[in-house]
């Protein structure tokens, strides 16, 4: 049974886990009207893996890597479903997320978005020594993140778009803004994110941008001497 419901995945060397991540989308009880895979100027073949499904996705490509951000900015304007969700390359969702979400934003008019819980896993790939070296909670958790939400379109727009100039956290920014607004959410009690633990995630790959966060919370404290 299809929904008005736009999936954005962005993509970026991605090739190891990228299928999986689609597999999962394809695997919901619920049917996307569309899945939007933005390549972010790969220099590997995830552009390949994305074309192996053919029509079952939508292929954008982006010729220069401009981040996370860009990419799902690029995927939000050519989307054409009632509700954005995003997932990233290299994480999954769970069986019935989007039956979960979708199901309580129909019942729930006045919600804007709903997000649910996550769990973490190391991805099965690494060697035992690097394994060893992730600290990694493997607890259910809420998960106020990009790929745990169902969100109106509308709602989204009405916040904004990702902030382009962050190299990290830009969904933190993006999160920060909407609560600014009065956004109304729920954090559902499912599992909805398989969240993969590996050696190169954003997270421990780019420590070098933790002045981003710095950006952010300045902004955010901005914005709320601004209110009051």
């Amino acid at each position: 049974m299809q929904k008005s419901i736009s999936i954005i995945i962005p993509v970026y060397n991605t090739e190891k886990y990228l299928g999986e991540a689609i597999e999962s989308v394809l695997m919901q009880e619920i049917k996307p009207l569309e899945i939007i895979v933005v390549d972010d100027g790969s220099t590997d073949d995830s552009v390949k893996v994305a074309e192996k499904f053919g029509n079952k996705v939508s292929l954008l490509k982006q010729v220069t890597n401009s981040g996370c951000g860009a990419a799902r900015n690029r995927g939000i304007k050519s989307a054409n479903g009632k509700y954005l969700a995003f997932l990233d390359a290299d994480d999954l969702w769970a069986i019935g997320k989007l039956k979960a979400q979708f199901s309580f934003l129909e019942n729930n008019p006045g919600m804007d978005m709903v997000f649910g819980n996550v769990e973490q896993f190391i991805s099965p790939e690494l060697p035992e020594e690097h394994q060893k070296k992730l600290r990694v909670e493997f607890k259910k958790m809420p998960g106020y993140a990009a790929g745990t939400m169902l969100i109106q379109k509308v709602s989204f727009l009405r916040v904004g778009v990702f902030d382009e100039k962050l190299e990290l956290g830009e969904y933190i920014d993006w999160f920060s803004r909407a609560k600014d607004m009065g956004i109304k959410y729920r954090m559902l009690d499912e599992i909805v994110l398989r969240r993969r633990i590996h050696t190169s995630n954003m997270g421990i790959y780019k420590k070098q941008h933790v002045k981003d966060y710095t950006a952010i919370m300045r902004a955010a404290l901005a914005r709320k001497r601004n209110k009051e």
